[in-house]
């Protein structure tokens, strides 16, 4: 019998979803929480603080999704790209800088003419300062409140939004200097460069630049006891580029401070409904693809009778379906002409991305199976494994057609969404040789009443940050709408 997931379990599964976000080395949140706990206790943290940095540092990315559009609408290339390199570049510094500027000459605007190219990196120059403030803002904001919905403590919540203010204040979201910046902050932002650098420069190099930028952007402090495990060869164990990410993942999984949180059913359905925010928030044209393809999916199961087991199980299998799509470039998700063989290629890849990540958690092996399965067919013309009807369960073929309807009921860039007339005149086609034809049956059935309550949806309300009242209000995120 599996064993019920605990909260760790999940988020360091959920984890590799958000590297792929930040076009990061897999495993990237996982090795920064043990770099950032080593070297909390060589600095002398106290042990009680240890199990929000360990959350923290996991989900320290989580708002990443956020801003990805805007990166696009920025450089005009591959915001997954652009923020690696970023990483590994001194942004505070003049976009004239040579290594930043070889990076962004190399992703911005990629294949366009030479003239076209000098005159995007022209324009970044002059609002650099607006830029950085802008996607770091979107991406701290959007954070904060994430982690505020799971329910975490305070000190998480404020260690994820203030990640990228500096030392100096030169950083963002709100300037803070040396100790006003929260201390959980302070490790993560160290562990990640140590980690960014580590994986594509070497250690050495990641200590060197580390050095470099303390007192800028990190607290010295924090340096020299990164600076002392590494002399006793302790900093970078089970995270360097040639260990096993396994190793990573077990050692993370060993070290949480606190012991193991068992998790209730409300609670997971909590994660699952979260992290269906942060894949949907990649492009405005998703802003609620998850959760509508999960209305269409509980209709459709409703309606065939389905027992609360197998609800539950479709339930979280289409809020997760889409995971995946972390790792594709809004240049791709967010292109209004047809896509390129090559690029279709890469979307097709999603799917099997989404069953990776959520197959890292034992008690969901089987909803890795169906959100690897939402884009299969039953004549074997779908993808990944090109499985036919034999081969697909009743709620995979299920979840296929919720997905589809979500698609063609929802905006995109290259026409807007469709009428329930014009879905059923496409899906028509399909019956019954792709797609099932007692689960497409009973979406006809309740397509109007799922139309009716979509139009009702302007936009998604949400819990957002509001910096200058300390607290957290009612407000519509704009990276939604």
């Amino acid at each position: 019998m599996t064993k019920d997931p605990t909260l760790q379990e999940i988020l360091v599964a959920l984890s590799f979803a958000l590297d792929l976000t930040e076009g990061a080395v897999p495993g990237h949140a996982i090795r920064c929480s043990l770099l950032g706990m080593r070297i909390a206790l060589e600095a002398g943290v106290s042990r009680y603080d240890l199990p929000d940095l360990y959350h923290a540092s996991l989900l320290k990315d989580v708002g990443c999704s956020s801003n990805s559009a805007r990166f696009c609408a920025i450089v005009g290339g591959d915001d997954r790209a652009i923020k690696a390199g970023a990483k590994l570049s001194d942004w505070t510094k003049s976009i004239q800088d040579p290594a930043t500027m070889k990076m962004l000459w190399k992703e911005v605007l990629p294949g366009a003419p030479a003239w076209r190219k000098a005159a995007r990196l022209a324009r970044m120059a002059i609002t650099q300062q607006t830029n950085n403030r802008q996607v770091i803002e979107i991406r701290c904001d959007r954070g904060a409140t994430i982690v505020r919905k799971l329910g975490l403590p305070n000190p998480v919540v404020l260690g994820v939004r203030h990640l990228d203010e500096h030392w100096d204040g030169g950083g963002y979201p709100d300037g803070l200097k040396k100790h006003d910046i929260p201390l959980i902050s302070r490790l993560m932002l160290v562990a990640q460069h140590l980690d960014a650098f580590g994986m594509e420069r070497g250690e050495q190099a990641a200590i060197d630049s580390l050095k470099e930028r303390a007192g800028r952007w990190y607290d010295p402090s924090l340096v020299r006891a990164a600076q002392s495990l590494h002399k006793r060869d302790w900093l970078f164990q089970h995270c360097r580029a040639s260990d096993p990410i396994e190793q990573a993942k077990a050692a993370i999984l060993q070290a949480h401070p606190g012991g193991q949180t068992i998790l209730s059913a409300p609670d997971i359905d909590n994660l699952c409904e979260t992290f269906a925010w942060v894949v949907d928030a990649k492009s405005p044209f998703t802003f609620r693809h998850s959760v509508g393809v999960m209305d269409a999916a509980m209709a459709i199961g409703n309606t065939l009778g389905l027992s609360p087991q197998r609800m539950q199980v479709l339930r979280r299998a289409a809020l997760l379906h889409d995971v995946g799509k972390l790792g594709i470039s809004n240049t791709i998700l967010d292109k209004p002409t047809r896509l390129t063989d090559e690029e279709f290629t890469l979307v097709k890849s999603h799917p099997r991305m989404s069953q990776e990540i959520l197959g890292h958690i034992d008690a969901f092996q089987e909803i890795a199976v169906l959100a690897g399965e939402h884009h299969e067919k039953l004549d074997g013309s779908g993808y990944p494994n090109r499985l036919r009807a034999e081969d697909l369960s009743l709620e995979s073929r299920l979840l296929a057609v919720a997905d589809i309807y979500g698609a063609l009921s929802e905006d995109r860039p290259y026409r807007a969404g469709l009428s329930p007339a014009q879905i059923q005149g496409i899906m028509d086609r399909d019956i019954p040789m792709k797609l099932d034809p007692v689960c497409y049956d009973a979406l006809r059935s309740v397509m109007d009443d799922l139309a009716a309550a979509n139009r009702t949806i302007q936009h998604i309300p949400d819990t957002s940050w509001s910096p200058e009242q300390g607290a957290y209000t009612d407000n519509y995120s704009e990276a939604y709408i």
